[in-house]
């Protein structure tokens, strides 16, 4: 998926032992936000994945460098014809509280996740027109279009294996979560601590080297990274960009640091004003100095983002690229003829830890030079996310980050479709975009995807749906003790293969 490079640096104080992973051990961890659920199909925040990880299996899995789809909780898969995906499932597997996994237990889950009521992935599954078990392990699934993109989305939410034991209980499972995954649920102290433990049935035999892991929650970046290099915790993802080079002039610490498909953006409500009027949207675009914020930002440790995707994604299209390049002129004018010119305020959300204000900071001090004054809520990850795009509707944009899918039409259609989560408004957008879409997963041809997601791209930035800033290269921090850490392009940490040399 992504050109030949450097995938990720590390920075360490000695050099790294090809040790013999070893079992035990309890791995701490900070992390930045609380989760929104730890329920797949209901929860609402990119950061969630780091705890949903360990606790549950997915159908199928990513290829960490590559995020092509492998095989999970589906040994195998194949689509016998455009409109057919068979799954042939894993035996032996058992759930947490002993339920045994079978083509049953997939059916549920999958028609659960596309038409429950409580559902955030419903438009991950939206091609699927029905789940049949065609067998003791295999299930069919029946779609109404090709969707080629399906074996990658099933390694995402879509795909988490959840007990239909559990389901069926009437349990809440965003608080009680029952998986098959490596780890099983201990505890959530909201706000401060998500515990998991070992499993002993997991059927894998090369993960699972610890005991357990120890989520404590450090919203303000800065004091959880005080709390690496005091021992008090062993791991932490998504350092502040500015702290890189004091970590690496500092305690013995190694440091990760790798690119991913997150991207920082404005998400517009283009459901409500004034982001109902293309020609507010397009000066927001023309408003924001990318290269400048960047710099300020992120320490230039960002790449400028023209759309969802980085430059060196194979779906990247250069002349969709070169659309918003900064213009404070043609902003100043597009308000003006949408009726701005004397200045607009708008409302917006983003979160509190002290990195996201700074930013915030940067972004009103560029927006104001067009006139445009912005008023920021703040809160936390999770609060905000379920503000700005459930029931509540609060704010008309909120400044957060995208943090990329396996596939990227699934980005697109989580993000733009009519009835998804990340769309806030449930507003339509441009026939052509939803044309696109639909082209970009009726074939598996690289070149025939590559030419839909240029006409998507095209659509989208010129409707001007979103305003990507940055894509942030991930800065992960952890003790020397951490061992067998590998990154990933989706920036949501897996702690399968970690042990610690205690």
């Amino acid at each position: 998926m992504f050109a030949s490079g450097v995938f990720a640096t590390m920075t360490t104080s000695g050099a790294v032992r090809a040790d013999a992973p070893k079992m035990g051990g309890t791995l701490r961890v900070s992390a930045a936000s609380n989760p929104s659920s730890l329920d797949p199909a209901t929860g609402g925040s990119g950061a969630d994945h780091m705890f949903l990880y360990t606790m549950y299996d997915t159908l199928t899995e990513w290829e960490y460098e590559s995020l092509k789809p492998r095989p999970g909780l589906a040994e195998t898969w194949a689509f016998p014809d455009p409109a057919t995906l068979v799954l042939n499932l894993r035996g032996g597997v058992v759930f947490h509280d002993g339920a045994p996994f079978d083509a049953e237990a997939a059916k549920l889950n999958l028609d659960r996740s596309r038409s429950g009521s409580r559902s955030n992935v419903k438009a991950d599954l939206a091609t699927v027109a029905a789940v049949d078990v065609t067998g003791p392990m295999q299930v069919t699934l029946r779609l109404s279009t090709p969707d080629s993109a399906l074996p990658g989305i099933l390694s995402d939410r879509a795909g988490m294996m959840v007990s239909p034991r559990a389901i069926k209980s009437g349990e809440n499972l965003d608080r009680k979560p029952v998986g098959s995954g490596a780890s099983v649920f201990v505890s959530w102290t909201d706000g401060d601590k998500v515990v998991v433990k070992r499993s002993g049935s997991h059927w894998r035999s090369d993960r699972n080297f610890l005991d357990g892991i120890e989520f404590t929650i450090i919203p303000e970046l800065t004091t959880g990274l005080r709390s690496i290099g005091a021992g008090q915790n062993d791991f932490m993802p998504g350092v502040p960009a500015r702290q890189k080079a004091i970590v690496e002039r500092g305690a013995a610490l190694k440091v990760v640091t790798n690119p991913t498909l997150g991207c920082a953006q404005f998400y517009l409500n283009w459901g409500r004003p004034p982001f109902d009027d293309i020609r507010v949207r397009q000066a927001l675009n023309f408003a924001v100095d990318r290269e400048a914020y960047s710099k300020l930002a992120y320490a230039g440790i960002a790449e400028p983002a023209a759309m969802n995707l980085p430059r060196s994604h194979w779906a990247y299209d250069a002349d969709v690229a070169a659309l918003y390049p900064y213009d404070p002129d043609k902003a100043r004018k597009l308000l003006a003829d949408a009726g701005h010119g004397g200045g607009l305020t708008i409302e917006m959300v983003g979160n509190n830890d002290q990195d996201s204000i700074q930013r915030e900071e940067i972004l009103i001090e560029q927006l104001s030079k067009v006139g445009i004054t912005v008023r920021f809520t703040n809160g936390t990850v999770a609060a905000v996310a379920a503000a700005f795009f459930g029931p509540e509707k609060k704010g008309a944009a909120q400044l957060s980050a995208w943090t990329g899918r396996p596939d990227p039409s699934q980005t697109y259609a989580s993000l733009y479709t009519r009835d998804a989560y990340y769309n806030a408004g449930r507003a339509d957008v441009a026939p052509d975009l939803v044309k696109a879409l639909a082209d970009s997963r009726a074939t598996e041809d690289i070149e025939i995807r590559k030419q839909a997601f240029a006409r998507l791209q095209r659509a989208l930035m010129e409707n001007a749906y979103v305003v990507p800033l940055v894509f942030p290269l991930q800065v992960s921090v952890m003790s020397e003790k951490v061992k067998g850490y590998r990154p990933d392009l989706l920036g949501k940490p897996k702690f399968e293969e970690v042990w610690l040399d205690v």
